[in-house]
């Protein structure tokens, strides 16, 4: 019996990749402050998080996680229209984690890189062999009454 009865919830359909939500979000505040929802619409449209739409509540969840790592400063800008917005903004402290993570990712880039094509190479090893047929047993299957 598999552990996972889909491949869909599998690790190896990219579940796992949320995990770079940090590194996504902390990238798209360099651009310069942003509210959560404009930021789930910049995160979709820049790094599109794997397929996936943004769930907005879970981004505004990781954003006070940020804030209360110092690597996310926010404040309230009241808007022409509507409610007043809370705006989030990287911090240095977010800007020095941000390049930690581009060490750490350009670590796991050659790391995948060197996976993907040790498997492509054993996948590709191990493909099954189809026999080739002649033109006479192909024209024997081709014939009427002949065994699909």
């Amino acid at each position: 019996m598999r552990r996972w009865p889909l491949f869909s919830d599998c690790p190896c359909s990219g579940a796992t990749l949320d995990k770079l939500l940090q590194p996504a979000i902390l990238a798209v505040l360099t651009e310069g402050p942003l509210h959560g929802y404009c930021l789930a619409q910049r995160l979709n449209e820049t790094v599109g998080l794997f397929g996936e739409k943004p769930d907005v509540s879970g981004i505004y969840r990781f954003l006070k996680k940020l804030e209360a790592s110092g690597y996310v400063a926010s404040h309230w800008k009241a808007g022409q229209k509507g409610h007043a917005k809370r705006m989030y903004e990287i911090t240095a402290d977010g800007r020095a984690c941000l390049a930690r993570w581009t060490v750490t990712l350009g670590a796991y880039q050659k790391a995948i890189d060197r996976l993907l094509k040790t498997a492509k190479a054993g996948l590709e090893a191990h493909r099954p062999i189809r026999r080739k047929t002649s033109a006479k047993q192909q024209a024997d299957a081709k014939a009427p009454g002949a065994a699909p």
